[in-house]
């Protein structure tokens, strides 16, 4: 007896995309990240303007088959089912007790014969591979070839210094010019003993190490805070005289209905009895000493490092007028299109952070004790 029942293919399932989805697929084929997720997305969003299998595989350079996949998937579970699943990957060979033996060792132990660990010498003391400390340390963020250093300034007025400094840098007062003022010292003019091999495709620059000195000139020069303008003034010698020298450049290049604050550091130069005699014949200008120990709350330090890096550490000058020369021609270039440093710490922010990490350094302190 035939059955009565017709048989064939299950009925196609309705495929309805919403809008929010619709919106979703258009920014998936628009980021382009993913290839597979893009070439999903794609199958999706022909398939919605109602064309067949075959027209879509066509489209979409693939086989009526794979487009009704991500198309039953997608009916299943939305956007999402289009995303490949998580898969667990090869089970962890390394036990817990071994990743933590790492991480101890490196940290409060020293291997005998040097001052720090390597993958190499950590892989052999725990029995593993090199490539499996390097991905512990990796993981817990470990560098034991690396060292910083600090220095916590002892300044008894340091939270007072702190504040007036920065004040000024965030809130500066009106009508009033805000200078950071201080001297790059003994700026060697050295010249190369073999010629420099000028840089080419695949290969740096390079010179020899050995040089040969052709004397020194120091650079007194004022940041402003507000336009990023740098006043500069080379001098071979570095003492009080050319400090106020320096400061009458400065007193010659600002407006003279303007009040000056200065910023400087502790230097002995800096308060020396010509100095304060010159103050007080301009009572316009104002003093703001740094702390001690805190040379990376002036500003201008800042502009030095970029002297260093982009016209001293590369040069080579056969004198110290050239090497002047070349400093001047800095000076200039930066001013023709100056840009100020943007502070936004607060003095609130750097005393709380300072904090931290003083009670932080005495706790390894204490303990290591």
């Amino acid at each position: 007896m035939r059955p009565t029942g017709r048989r064939g293919r299950p009925k196609k399932l309705q495929l309805t995309v919403s809008g929010s989805q619709r919106n979703e697929l258009e920014e998936i084929v628009k980021s382009r990240k993913n290839r597979s997720l893009v070439f999903r997305a794609r199958i999706i969003l022909k398939c919605s303007e109602g064309v067949s299998h075959t027209a879509v595989a066509a489209a979409t350079r693939t086989t009526p088959a794979t487009v009704g996949y991500w198309r039953n998937r997608f009916i299943g579970g939305g956007v999402d089912a289009l995303r490949d699943e998580p898969r667990p990957g090869a089970p962890r060979k390394i036990g817990d007790e071994k990743v933590e033996q790492a991480v101890r060792d490196v940290l409060e132990k020293k291997p005998k014969g040097a001052t720090h660990w390597s993958t190499r010498m950590m892989a052999q003391n725990l029995g593993l591979s090199q490539s499996t400390v390097s991905r512990i340390w990796r993981a817990f963020g470990l560098k034991p070839h690396r060292s910083e250093t600090f220095q916590i300034s002892k300044d008894p007025y340091f939270i007072e210094k702190v504040r007036d400094v920065v004040g000024l840098y965030m809130s500066p007062p009106v009508n009033a010019l805000v200078l950071c003022v201080d001297e790059k010292s003994q700026i060697q003019a050295l010249n190369r003993t073999q010629p420099v091999l000028p840089m080419r495709p695949t290969q740096a620059e390079r010179y020899t190490p050995e040089y040969q000195r052709n004397g020194t000139t120091s650079l007194f020069a004022a940041l402003d805070v507000a336009t990023g303008n740098v006043m500069g003034k080379c001098f071979r010698r570095h003492r009080t005289a050319e400090f106020e020298k320096f400061l009458d450049y400065v007193d010659s290049q600002v407006p003279s209905d303007m009040e000056v604050h200065l910023i400087m550091d502790n230097y002995a130069t800096h308060k020396a009895a010509p100095i304060k005699r010159w103050l007080l014949r301009r009572p316009r200008y104002h003093l703001h000493f740094t702390p001690t120990h805190s040379s990376w709350l002036n500003q201008i330090e800042r502009w030095f490092a970029l002297l260093s890096e982009r016209q001293i550490k590369q040069s080579s000058h056969h004198s110290v007028k050239e090497l002047e020369t070349a400093i001047t021609e800095f000076i200039q270039t930066h001013n023709a299109d100056p840009k100020p440093f943007r502070w936004v710490k607060s003095a609130d922010e750097i005393l709380k952070n300072l904090q931290r990490f003083a009670t932080e350094t005495l706790a390894i302190y204490s303990r290591n004790q």
